[in-house]
């Protein structure tokens, strides 16, 4: 759900039971989630155009200062060039447009020998384990 529905219907969310999940826009503070870290299980940051690099700075938040471990996922103008750069701050989920192909996302992973800058250094991403425990087949989910 929004942070904007999540913020407004806190308490009454809160008590229900099941999972909860918000979805971060590249202009609202994580800050705001930090109470509820605990009743999360999925955090969706929108990427609303490539060039947009705000979402980058959301992830090493949450798991360099929130210490979140639960599923980041990254959602909107995602392409294939920034797979690898997302999971080193700590996305390990992504959600591709329409039109690409999965398993050649899933070579991004392979494109880089060594990095340089310092990783949030998440498991992998949940896309590829699933590619690596199944016959090989991709399953992507929004």
């Amino acid at each position: 759900m929004p942070l904007a529905r999540l913020r407004s219907e806190h308490d009454a969310l809160s008590a229900r039971p099941g999972d909860l999940g918000v979805l971060l826009q590249p202009d609202e503070d994580p800050l705001e989630l930090s109470r509820l870290l605990g009743r999360l299980t999925l955090i969706t940051v929108s990427f609303p155009s490539f060039t947009d690099g705000r979402g980058y700075s959301i992830s090493r938040l949450l798991c360099d200062r929130f210490g979140w471990k639960g599923e980041l996922r990254a959602v909107g103008d995602i392409q294939r060039d920034q797979v690898f750069y997302l999971s080193r701050v700590g996305f390990n989920a992504f959600s591709l447009k329409d039109g690409q192909d999965p398993a050649d996302a899933l070579q991004a992973f392979n494109d880089f020998s060594a990095a340089y800058q310092a990783s949030a250094a998440p498991p992998l991403p949940r896309l590829r384990q699933q590619a690596s425990q199944s016959t090989g087949e991709c399953i992507w989910w929004a």
